[in-house]
């Protein structure tokens, strides 16, 4: 297989990798919302530690900057990092990068999303431990989380041109 042909399957694979993410992320988002109606009721326990809240983040991570409520610098912050993640991902070649960067890429569209539909983010997933709650999050959260996780791995451990 050629250079050209093996650049072009990754990409495609990372297309539907981001495609993935976005399906599972406003599908969460359209069940808890319309069918669930979580925003219409206290939150709901569904074990232990874990709960499905409704939070409305008027900012980036964990609500920062919220009090500005600009979701149109938002968006269009997010807009230009996707786009630069693009131009990385489009560059990679290798795997393990291209999919990492294609997963924070699904999350950032996803809560893109939501902030044109609903001027914020829907937030849900709450887990607690010993009365300390991690912020509420959604599926796109955990996706950007898991590849920019992904992503510092790899150029820790697994990345062996980097010490060249």
């Amino acid at each position: 297989m050629t250079n050209v042909k093996r650049h072009k399957g990754l990409f495609t694979g990372a297309l539907s990798l981001i495609a993935l993410v976005l399906f599972f992320d406003q599908f969460s988002k359209w069940y808890l919302l319309e069918l669930v109606n979580i925003d219409e009721r206290p939150p709901l326990t569904l074990m232990p530690f874990f709960n499905l809240v409704m939070v409305w983040n008027h900012g980036v991570s964990f609500g920062m900057f919220a009090r500005h409520d600009q979701p149109l610098i938002l968006i269009a912050v997010t807009s230009l990092v996707v786009m630069v993640l693009f131009v990385w991902m489009w560059r990679e070649e290798k795997r393990f990068v291209v999919f990492s960067i294609a997963t924070v890429i699904g999350g950032a569209i996803g809560n893109i999303i939501d902030r044109i539909r609903f001027g914020a983010v829907a937030d849900f997933f709450d887990f607690h431990v010993a009365g300390y709650h991690w912020p509420a999050f959604n599926i796109a959260d955990a996706c950007i989380f898991i590849g920019v996780a992904l992503l510092v791995i790899h150029s820790i451990f697994l990345d062996k041109t980097s010490s060249r």
